[in-house]
């Protein structure tokens, strides 16, 4: 099966790129550095020909609230209308869990717009909810950051490895259209303060945890459930100690 992976050189992409092709399949990578540009169309329908899925994991180069928009906009746009000229059976994407509990954040908006317009395209499709990847806590910890102290809500968080992010969305890829949305979280819930507190310690990190009710994420105030799942949810299997670990291992 041919498979295109949009956004296939960066971090979910490639694993899921690795994955689909041990597998025997023909995953192809396109982003800009392949000579695949969504936004401004160059090389989509080339690379769309013969394809039966195309995997969404691309993302902004900027967070700024109108250009984020215009990123998911215009580049799905592009892509949608390509996939329909190629014929494309299954369309998959990878969004956030809680999008649609913090609308007052710009990159969730832009992500819901994004959601909007693959439901409304009349291409099968599915969408991976996923919350927040382990690759990515480090970058968290510094937007929190403030006068050398990291600025935590006392709410749930329940990140995910990167490798089950990949695998979640190879699952999705080779099944058959949710034409809805599945949601995939890391196999422990913690505290997000606590959770920091214990990261900072095992990085080496001197920094503090202050547990601060009005700590912002990305730009929003959080409720005790706003970055978790509810209802059910596909689990990984990689723990985070296990995940420092291969980390630091390189494995």
């Amino acid at each position: 099966m041919k498979i295109v992976v949009i956004g296939g050189t960066g971090l979910i992409g490639s694993k899921l790129v690795k994955k689909l092709g041990e597998q025997g399949h023909e995953a192809v990578a396109a982003s800009p550095n392949t000579g695949v540009n969504t936004l401004t169309g160059e090389g989509l329908a080339e690379v769309l020909v013969g394809a039966q899925v195309v995997v969404d994991v691309s993302n902004s180069p900027s967070f700024e609230r109108t250009a984020v928009l215009k990123f998911f906009e215009t580049s799905t746009g592009n892509l949608l209308a390509a996939e329909a000229d190629a014929g494309v059976g299954h369309h998959v994407a990878v969004s956030i869990v809680g999008t649609e509990r913090m609308p007052d954040n710009g990159y969730f908006a832009a992500k819901i717009a994004q959601e909007q317009l693959i439901e409304k395209s009349g291409i099968p499709f599915s969408l991976v909810h996923s919350t927040q990847f382990f690759e990515f806590d480090r970058g968290i910890a510094d937007d929190a950051t403030v006068d050398g102290k990291v600025h935590m809500a006392h709410v749930l968080f329940q990140p995910i490895a990167g490798d089950d992010v990949a695998e979640a969305v190879r699952r999705t890829a080779l099944g058959s259209p949710l034409n809805g949305r599945v949601e995939i979280a890391g196999p422990e819930q913690f505290w997000m303060d606590e959770f920091f507190q214990q990261a900072l310690t095992a990085w080496g990190d001197p920094r503090e945890v202050v547990t601060d009710p009005h700590a912002r994420y990305f730009g929003s105030e959080l409720t005790e459930r706003s970055l978790v799942p509810i209802g059910d949810a596909s689990l990984g299997t990689i723990g985070y100690r296990d995940w420092l670990g291969r980390s630091a291992t390189g494995k």
